[in-house]
């Protein structure tokens, strides 16, 4: 009798520790290795303005936790307040969504040595920037040569350069939309749309919002993609 009670307040203490949180919560946790004091924001743009979720100070312990309930899949931002009056490399991006999500980084390199694990649009985020990255790179390349002071270039050289820009750049936009074709079933289709080549033309931003699954297309961006076309 008396293993029982012990077994039926167990699950009774696990169900009530559980009860606050439903299929649409996103559980946050992660560490911030050597960070000893800061603030630890959790933000996103519901509409235009960055608003903060939740926040939390940390005082000898990278760890830390947020929950919040959410609709479906978005952007959210991970801001660290140093106290070291530099706002350099202090905010991570990632693809929040319904479910355990772990973050782990450093204080020193807190968004460029990051590991993210637990969102399935966070790693199709991750594997479309890796290409973008490359073609960003060389555009960045592409733009010191021609504004290279020490060694200027003459107009047949600098015509040259904006001949291959031009096609880097269109090189991207076409990455950047057979990404999203290609993952209609993904949130990150509508997201690449929206945030990414909003500029593109009209016919293919529309194929997006066409081939969307209907879970995705009733998304956050989902359906702002719609007014987008709509306007």
């Amino acid at each position: 009798m008396k293993k029982f009670f012990i077994a039926a307040l167990t699950t009774a203490l696990l169900m009530s520790c559980g009860k606050g949180d439903t299929e649409k919560t996103m559980i946050l946790t992660g560490n911030i290795k050597g960070l000893k004091k800061g603030t630890l924001y959790l933000q996103h743009i519901p509409d235009s303005v960055l608003v903060t979720v939740d926040s939390l100070s940390i005082s000898g312990d990278g760890n830390f936790t947020f929950k919040t309930e959410l609709d479906s899949p978005e952007i959210f931002y991970l801001y660290l307040n140093k106290k070291d009056n530099n706002d350099i490399n202090d905010r991570i991006t990632f693809f929040g969504e319904p479910g355990s999500i772990t973050i782990t980084t450093n204080w020193n390199t807190f968004d460029t040595n990051v590991k993210i694990e637990g969102s399935e649009t966070q790693k199709k985020l991750e594997e479309y920037r890796k290409v973008m990255s490359t073609i960003n790179l060389r555009n960045m390349a592409l733009m010191q040569s021609a504004t290279n002071t020490e060694n200027p270039l003459d107009s047949l050289q600098l015509d040259s350069i904006a001949k291959v820009g031009d096609k880097n750049v269109q090189r991207g936009y076409a990455y950047a939309l057979n990404f999203a074709l290609n993952n209609s079933n993904s949130y990150i289709a509508p997201y690449i749309a929206l945030y990414e080549v909003p500029d593109a033309n009209r016919i293919y931003l529309d194929s997006i919002s066409r081939s969307l699954t209907p879970e995705v297309a009733d998304s956050k961006y989902g359906k702002a993609l719609k007014v987008f076309l709509a306007q």
